[in-house]
C-alpha cells in the first residue's frame, strides 16, 4: 500500500481510501466493522464518510454511517492511526437551515459530525458539492474558523467543476483564508472529463484529488450484461440513489465495453476490478481513489490492485474504452 501526500500539504494518506457509504443501510454494522478491520489490516490509513450516509437510506438514516464508524474508531482505539474524512452540504432535515454551506449549517454540521464520529477533531472536513445560494466567502470563512478552533485540520470540496475550484482558490487566497486542499471527484475508465480541466488545475496548484466510483458504482467488476435486470441491494437499485446511478452507468453501450475488457483481460489472468483500479491509481495527479464495499470480502478482493502492473498494451486498450462510448449530454457532474 503506498502512502501518498495530499498535494501540496504535508498530510500523507494511503493511495485506497475506504469508502463508507454502504455502512447502515448496504451493510450492517457487524459487517461494517468487518469491512473497516479488513482495510486496517491492510495499511489503508485513510476513511471517507459523510453526514448524509448511508448511500439510499434518505434523511431518516442520515448520520448512521458516521455513527457506525465513530464507534469502530473508539473500540478499536484507532483514532490516531486513521486519516479521517467527512463532508457535509446535504440535507439533513426538512429545516431550510438543514442544507447547504451557509455559514449557520457548515458549524452546526460539523459539531454534529464530530458528535456521532466520537472525536474532538476531523482531519479533512470537506463539502459535498456547490452551494449556489451561499457565497463561497462566507462558506469558506466558516470552514477557516474551524481550522482556527482546531476542529478541523484540513479542508477540501467534493464534486467541483474546475471553474468553482478555481474561484474558491482564488477567494482564500484573496481573504487569507483556508484553502481547499483537495477535490474529490467522479472518475474512472468510463469516465474522464475531469481530465480536461479538473486534474491540470489540480496538479497547476497542489490540489490532491481523490477520486470516488473508481469501479463504476460496480459496473467495472463486469458483473453485469446487456438486457440484465438491477440486482437488489446493489447500487443501481437503491431507493433514492439507483436512479441517478443507471443515470451514469446502467446502459448497453457501456456494460457491452466493460464485458468486452472484460473477455481481453480475463484470457491474460487478470480480473476486471483490479484492472480497473490500477489503472485509475496510475493517473498522473491523483492521491486516492475510493474503494467501498458491502462485504468484507469484496474489499479483501479489490485490494489486490494495489500490486497490479499493467503492460503498454493493457493501458491502450484501457484508455481507449472512454473514446468508444457516447458522450454524456449533460457534462455537469451529478454528486454522490
Amino acid at each position: 500500500m503506498k502512502i501518498k501526500k495530499m498535494g501540496r500539504t504535508g498530510l500523507k494518506v494511503s493511495e485506497i481510501c475506504l469508502g463508507t457509504m454502504t455502512f447502515g443501510n448496504q451493510a450492517d454494522e457487524d459487517t461494517s466493522f468487518a469491512i473497516m478491520d479488513v482495510a486496517d489490516q491492510n495499511g489503508v490509513t485513510f476513511f471517507d464518510t459523510a453526514d448524509v450516509y448511508p448511500l439510499g437510506g434518505g434523511t431518516e438514516k442520515a448520520g448512521r454511517t458516521e455513527e457506525i464508524v465513530g464507534k469502530w474508531l473508539a473500540e478499536r482505539g484507532a483514532r490516531e492511526r486513521i486519516v479521517l474524512a467527512t463532508k457535509c452540504r446535504g440535507a439533513m432535515g426538512s429545516g431550510p437551515n438543514e442544507q447547504g454551506l451557509s455559514r449557520k449549517h457548515v458549524l452546526r454540521a460539523c459539531e454534529d459530525s464530530l458528535r456521532r464520529l466520537q472525536t474532538d477533531y476531523i482531519d479533512l472536513y470537506q463539502v459535498h458539492a456547490p452551494d449556489p445560494d451561499t457565497p463561497i466567502e462566507e462558506t469558506l470563512r466558516a470552514l477557516d474558523d474551524l481550522v482556527r478552533a482546531g476542529k478541523v485540520r484540513y479542508i477540501g470540496c467534493s464534486n467541483f467543476p474546475a471553474w468553482q475550484l478555481s474561484d474558491a482558490l482564488w477567494a482564500s487566497d484573496r481573504h487569507g483564508l483556508a484553502r481547499f486542499d483537495c477535490v474529490q471527484p467522479r472518475y474512472n475508465l468510463l469516465f474522464r472529463m475531469i481530465e480536461d480541466e479538473l486534474l491540470p488545475l489540480c496538479r497547476a496548484h497542489g490540489v490532491g484529488v481523490i477520486a470516488y466510483n473508481p469501479l463504476a458504482g460496480g459496473m467495472l467488476t463486469g458483473r453485469y450484461q446487456p438486457g440484465q435486470e438491477t440486482e437488489q441491494g446493489s447500487r443501481f437499485a437503491l431507493q433514492h440513489a439507483g436512479e441517478l446511478y443507471r443515470k451514469r452507468y446502467w446502459n448497453d453501450a457501456v456494460m457491452e465495453e466493460t464485458q468486452s475488457l472484460k473477455r481481453f483481460f480475463s484470457a491474460r489472468g487478470k480480473s476486471l476490478t483490479h484492472v480497473a483500479l490500477a489503472w485509475t491509481l496510475a493517473q498522473d495527479g491523483l492521491t486516492s481513489a475510493i474503494v467501498g464495499a458491502s462485504r468484507p470480502e469484496q474489499l479483501q478482493d479489490s485490494l489486490q490492485a494495489v500490486s497490479l502492473t499493467l503492460d503498454e498494451n493493457e493501458k491502450q486498450i484501457l484508455d481507449a474504452a472512454w473514446y468508444n462510448l457516447p458522450r454524456e449530454r449533460d457534462p455537469q457532474i451529478a454528486r454522490r
